[in-house]
This record gives structure tokens, sequence and C-alpha cells, in this order.
């Protein structure tokens, strides 16, 4: 079952243009939306989620118009949003049976075995008589997948899951998603560019509102192979270098200022050729350097 998004248009109150005509083919598996914060994602995730409407546009969830059947769809439903409140003083396993029940779970035997396999699912079996004010980062975050598993999901939609997570605890929550990806839908929004690397099979990028790409991750850094070259500067070239080339990003490494340039053609000038990786793919589409199955050549003069 997979997920269309046609056409979607968003305008808040205040004259901000959340969304523009968005529209989307989400398959099963493992979705990344790519894109910087404020670009759009939150409110689609909301929509997708059916706690907003669009002012134009439509949503189908398979046969299900997920704007006109909301109840519908809730039962199909798993969200995890960005930010969610938990009670501090409540352990995991009580508050998990009690979103059970919110759920319709009203069996107890039933929901017993439901609760004991999520806890398990998310390793968190052997946290369960603790209280929640106690986890870390990471055990909330594989909580709240815990409570948006409720239900068996078709879809399940997670919104910056891995912001404030500590490397260890990431990696965790990263492998929980890939095997959840195996059996259902699971739309992954981030401005994290590792995150969509490691796991998304299909992937979109958004910025203000307009989706720039939507790509499979690894065909997209294939298009770009031969296309992005890095030198070493010194600091202060930096501003000649960005008017003369078209530049990627800059990162400092060992304290050296380091460049990636896109061009078609053997910069010179000292450039070396090197191998693109998805954050390439997402910084060249920012910059309007590149597009699927497209390449786009502005500039090119030596320094």
């Amino acid at each position: 079952m997979g997920l269309s998004i046609q056409n979607v248009s968003k305008t808040y109150a205040n004259g901000v243009k959340a969304l523009q005509h968005v529209s989307l083919h989400i398959p099963l598996g493992m979705y990344g939306l790519l894109g910087p914060n404020g670009a759009g994602k939150s409110t689609l995730m909301r929509i997708l989620a059916t706690l907003q409407e669009p002012d134009e546009g439509q949503v189908f969830l398979g046969d299900t118009d997920v704007v006109k059947h909301k109840e519908v769809v809730r039962k199909t439903l798993g969200y995890l949003p960005q930010d969610f409140g938990l009670l501090k003083n409540v352990t995991a396993g009580k508050l998990l049976d009690h979103f059970a029940i919110l759920k319709g779970i009203t069996h107890r035997a039933s929901r017993k075995e439901v609760v004991e396999h999520l806890l398990r699912q998310t390793n968190l079996w052997e946290k369960r008589k603790q209280k929640l004010g106690g986890f870390s980062g990471g055990m909330k975050q594989r909580f709240g997948v815990a409570v948006a598993l409720l239900g068996n999901p078709k879809i399940l939609i997670v919104d910056e899951p891995t912001a404030g997570l500590d490397p260890a605890e990431r990696v965790r929550f990263l492998n929980l998603l890939s095997e959840l990806g195996e059996s259902s839908v699971v739309i992954l929004s981030t401005h994290i560019v590792e995150d969509v690397a490691e796991l998304c099979t299909n992937m979109a990028i958004i910025n203000k509102g307009e989706i720039l790409l939507e790509a499979q991750p690894l065909q997209a850094v294939k298009d770009l192979e031969g296309k992005i070259w890095r030198r070493v500067i010194e600091k202060n070239m930096l501003s000649s270098m960005e008017r003369t080339y078209e530049l990627v990003s800059t990162k400092l490494v060992s304290g050296r200022t380091m460049i990636h340039i896109y061009s078609q053609v053997n910069p010179g000038n000292g450039f070396e050729l090197v191998e693109p990786d998805l954050e390439d793919v997402y910084f060249s589409t920012m910059a309007g350097y590149y597009t699927a199955g497209q390449s786009l050549q502005k500039k090119g003069a030596a320094l």
C-alpha cells in the first residue's frame, strides 16, 4: 500500500506558504524527506497524519482519501512528531498499556501481549518498570515508536527523530526504523543527510515548500559522479572561490578549509575529483546545480 500526494498546497494565516503544489509517490519501505528547518517538512507530515488539512490537493493511502476519511486512515497510521510530551512519573509499561487502551485494545490479555511485544521490539522491555522521567533521549524516542506502532499501522511517520541523540542511541534508533521499513511505509522527515543516506531507498528534497528533487539516493549519487571536485584553500580565498565556481559545500578539516564545487569539466587550479555522496547531492540540489537526470552548469572560469 503506497501513499500518493497530489498537488498539495498550504498557506498559513500569516501569509507563509508552507507547501506549494507538492506531489510525491511514496512506496512501501523507508522514504526520506530531506530539507532544512522551515522547509515545510513538518507541515506535510501533519497533513499526512490527518492533523491539518491542505488548502488544495489530494492525499491517498492506497484507495483511501486521507483528507475525507481521517478516521479510517488513523486506524492504520502511526505518528511520532518532532516534539512530544510524556508523563515523567509513570513507568514505561503502565503508560504504554494506557495508550493501548486508548487505541481500542481493551481485552486485558491481548493488551498485555501487545505491550510486551512492542517493548521488546523497541528494546525497552528491561526498562518497563522505570519511570519515563529517567529515560535518555533515545529511550524516549524508542518509546514514542512503541506508542506509534500500537494497532499495527500500515504507515509510520517520524518527524526529525534523531535530532539531539548521541551517536549510540542514533544507531539503535535507525536500526529499529530500518526493521520497520521492511513491512510498512515509513516516512523519515529530517534535515540530517546521513540518516537518509543510511536508511532510505527513495527520497525527496524539499525547500521553501517546494519539492526540488525526488530520486533514489544511490542513483542520485551516481548521477553526480565526475562532477564533484575538492580543494583545500586558505580561509581568505573563500569569497573569491564563491564568485568563480559553483560552490557546493565548505567544511573545516583538521583546521583547514575544504571546499567542494560542482563542475562538469575539470576546473584545474589544484582541484581533485572526488567520489560524491548524498551530502553533495543535497547541497548541489539546494544550490540549483543539480536535478534528477539533469545537470546545470553556470560558471566555470579558472581562478
